[in-house]
């Protein structure tokens, strides 16, 4: 018999195609344009070109911790440390392969693997946690593919467009570019709310409350890290009790 590791990935008629993945990845292009434009504005007001601006959304494409290093880097903070502060904001993104992985009942494509993983930001990693709670069997890498390359392609224009734009557009509508800043956050938790479980509220908690102290004593990128040991350990302590039970 065979496992849910091995199922074979063939002739799935009903699966989700790289089509479906485009129409599902609308809600994640409307809220990134205009955070990606406001990081292109950001970026060349700090000093960076038009180009660089670009590299670091092609590249590092992570979201809030562009803004990180960009403000890092125009303030004259070495490049290592800008690096290092990017990635304990985004150690995260270590845990969105296993746990997908874990809900995926078929085998995968190394090459489609590696194409979508690159585009696995968090609200990528929320819808298709969502769309495997919702129905496993029309999950595909096809899907994959289609939600997370428009998901990128859309933070490379909105960049883009930001980035030439120039210095100072939205310096007379302060209350534009506060909502830009929220629409990201509001998107994930939109997702996060799809997919939850009152058996998750445990773990929600936990991580909250870590990362309620982090940024209360010591930073944000401490309370990321605290958010995320919290939560995984409340899901580990609690996943063991259960067991046991």
């Amino acid at each position: 018999m065979d496992t849910p590791a091995t199922v074979s990935t063939d002739n799935h008629p009903d699966e989700a195609t790289w089509v479906e993945g485009l129409k599902d990845s609308l809600p994640i292009v409307i809220s990134y344009l205009p955070v990606a434009f406001a990081f292109g504005l950001n970026a060349t007001k700090l000093g960076f070109t038009p180009l660089e601006s670009l590299f670091f959304s092609c590249i590092i494409y992570a979201g809030a911790s562009q803004f990180v290093i960009t403000a890092l880097l125009a303030a004259g903070s070495s490049l290592w440390v800008a690096a290092l502060t990017v990635m304990a904001m985004d150690v995260r993104h270590v845990l969105y392969g296993p746990s997908l992985r874990q809900r995926i009942t078929r085998t995968l494509s190394g090459r489609k693997t590696a194409v979508w993983a690159f585009g696995l930001t968090d609200e990528v990693f929320a819808a298709a946690t969502a769309k495997l709670v919702r129905d496993n069997r029309r999950w595909s890498e096809k899907w994959m593919i289609g939600i997370a390359f428009s998901s990128w392609f859309s933070w490379i224009l909105g960049t883009a467009l930001g980035a030439w734009s120039g210095n100072g557009l939205l310096d007379n509508f302060p209350a534009v570019e506060a909502a830009l800043g929220f629409m990201l956050p509001a998107l994930f938790l939109s997702f996060l709310l799809a997919s939850f479980q009152r058996k998750q509220s445990w773990t929600v908690t936990s991580a909250l409350a870590g990362a309620l102290l982090g940024v209360t004593l010591v930073s944000i990128p401490v309370a990321i890290l605290a958010g995320i040991v919290c939560g995984c350990l409340a899901a580990v302590i609690q996943a063991f009790y259960q067991e046991e039970a």
